[in-house]
């Protein structure tokens, strides 16, 4: 099964806001389009940026407007485990996205040893190289493998996971399921940091917010702590971008958890001048926790 996050909502947007979205159309140019096993595949460039386009949604790519410069803003938040081990040595990306991510992690970790990246959309490598500025580096691994089963067979261990799987239609279930969760503290070294995209309304404390109370009771479950960010400022940066509305419309957001089986993990204040290697600010996106559970 998939969960739809436009059915996690709790809240009706506004209706004028509403409006503003459902008619802004982008003028698209195809740069590159291909018919994979999975998706129908694009790269397009338009006045916000260039992205890379499955079926009928944005799914990775780069924003160049006045107000910002930069990865889709919610990738920004899986470059905050720095702050927590800025020692990491081994690296799992499930989701390859554009490849920023990968450039962005060998930069702030220049002692990485290797970053593993699995994904199962075989152009996905050529795409981000040849439009995304993407660097191919001797660390790097790509395994052409669904992501549930790299983590069935790999005997590795890791000192950060980042899994951003969400697809064009939601978040297959598997990605929340008991065995995925034990596959990840399996494949994590002693104190390992695992991070994970998912959504829910933004309103944590609404009883009507099952999905968040579904994640608290998995998380406690799997992990000693987990650090709880709400996509404030990714939110504000992308309906500013693509909209120009100043505001939340949609009652969904990003949820980025950074779980760990260190209790004693902490965020460092001290080492935020590092992220000038990647020209990221990201002192908003720390400022985004919401809990801690």
């Amino acid at each position: 099964m998939t969960i739809i996050p436009e059915e996690l909502q709790i809240h009706e947007p506004d209706e004028n806001l509403l409006e503003i979205i459902n008619s802004r159309v982008f003028n698209d140019k195809i740069l590159f389009e291909t018919q994979s096993d999975f998706h129908s595949v694009k790269v397009v460039e338009n006045e916000v940026g260039r992205f890379l386009h499955y079926k009928d949604t944005y799914q990775a790519g780069y924003i160049k407007t006045k107000s910002y410069t930069g990865n889709l803003p919610y990738i920004n938040y899986f470059t905050i485990p720095f702050l927590i081990n800025p020692k990491v040595k081994n690296i799992l990306l499930i989701g390859f996205g554009t490849g920023q991510l990968v450039n962005d992690l060998n930069k702030l970790f220049p002692g990485v040893h290797c970053i593993d990246v699995v994904d199962i959309e075989k152009n996905i490598q050529f795409i981000a190289e040849k439009f995304f500025a993407y660097k191919n580096t001797a660390n790097t691994n790509f395994f052409l493998q669904d992501g549930l089963v790299y983590l069935r067979d790999s005997n590795k261990k890791y000192d950060l996971i980042i899994t951003d799987v969400a697809s064009d239609d939601g978040i297959d279930e598997r990605f929340l399921s008991d065995e995925y969760f034990e596959l990840i503290n399996k494949c994590m070294s002693p104190n390992g940091i695992f991070v994970s995209n998912l959504c829910a309304s933004p309103d944590f404390t609404n009883k009507k917010n099952y999905f968040i109370r579904e994640l608290k009771s998995i998380y406690t479950k799997y992990f000693e702590k987990t650090f709880v960010f709400k996509g404030n400022t990714s939110d504000s940066i992308y309906y500013k971008s693509f909209f120009n509305v100043d505001k939340r419309v949609i009652d969904i957001t990003n949820v980025i958890l950074i779980a760990t089986n260190n209790p004693d993990a902490i965020i460092s204040q001290a080492d935020r001048k590092h992220f000038l290697k990647i020209e990221l600010d990201i002192t908003p996106y720390v400022d985004d926790l919401a809990e801690i559970w």
